[in-house]
């Protein structure tokens, strides 16, 4: 299967002022998709701009025609799956069926306590996920949905006219656990990883390469429970958090070398940050463009 090469652009940048100009060089370029972080700020640039992912997105949808555009991703740390469905109806309708939801469990950063809450323990964002998602997945099929849960209910939302992808749009599910990967399994169009965060500081390329062997092996396992072929899922790795950082982002070749390696695993698509000056996504623009026109030719 050919890989497919997308990038991730962090809402950093006023829309008029270098924001419009990156996505519309995004399509450009012949990225298969471009993606946007969905969080309330994040990391080293939280005393910095940083836009909202639909907004942005939106916009994004208004000036290109034919890239792909989504979440990397979006988590139950500050939405909840009725007005969550609603935006996502909308966005998928302006941009004509363009749209991919990423989606995980969330984490502790920023996001976990900017509404004044208690930052969850993991086990009860997996609870909290493992009822987000698919009560998420009935408002995006369903005209009307009724609901009770333990943390999110529904009564009688509907989401008429429903997604322009039928029969929703395609969910890019983020997972490593056990649980989340069975809702990969269950719900997920694709899978999404960053690697093994224990090995970033520390580990090999070569060990992170065999963390990855092994959480698509549990992903074919938590697939064959459900009677689900592992092929039917898109394989997407956001790169730039495993042992090898930015080095793939160098040169055309070692980028080469890194996505071939990581295409011998199984991942169909592999995502790029857009470069951003003195930051740790810090890259030559001119090496990223030709990576963008060039790699994919390269790997057969």
């Amino acid at each position: 299967m050919t890989l497919r090469l997308s990038t991730v652009i962090l809402p950093v940048h006023r829309w008029n002022d270098g924001g419009r100009d990156r996505w519309l060089r995004a399509e450009e370029l012949g990225f298969h998709a471009a993606y946007t972080y969905d969080h309330l700020s994040w990391r080293t640039f939280r005393d910095g701009p940083w836009f909202g992912a639909l907004p942005t997105l939106t916009a994004a949808a208004t000036v290109t025609r034919r890239l792909r555009l989504g979440t990397l991703v979006t988590s139950p740390n500050f939405r909840h799956p009725v007005t969550l469905a609603k935006e996502l109806i909308s966005l998928d309708d302006i941009s004509d069926g363009r749209v991919t939801l990423g989606i995980g469990a969330g984490g502790n950063g920023f996001d976990a306590t900017a509404l004044g809450q208690e930052p969850w323990t993991p086990r009860e964002r997996a609870d909290r996920f493992g009822e987000f998602l698919p009560l998420l997945d009935r408002l995006l099929t369903e005209g009307a949905v009724t609901s009770r849960g333990t943390h999110y209910s529904a009564e009688e939302a509907r989401n008429l006219p429903g997604c322009v992808q039928r029969p929703r749009l395609p969910f890019a599910v983020a997972a490593t656990g056990p649980r989340g990967l069975k809702l990969a399994a269950r719900h997920g169009q694709a899978w999404v990883t960053t690697g093994d965060p224990k090995l970033f500081e520390e580990g090999t390329p070569e060990e992170s390469v065999e963390a990855l062997r092994g959480q698509i092996e549990k992903l074919g396992k938590a697939c064959a429970e459900i009677g689900r072929d592992t092929a039917e899922l898109e394989k997407v790795l956001l790169t730039g958090f495993t042992p090898d950082r930015g080095r793939p982002l160098e040169s055309l070749d070692a980028f080469v070398d890194f996505a071939g390696r990581h295409q011998e695993l199984g991942f169909t698509e592999l995502v790029i940050h857009w470069p951003i000056p003195d930051s740790d996504f810090a890259a030559d623009q001119r090496v990223f463009e030709r990576i963008a026109t060039e790699a994919v030719a390269q790997l057969g």
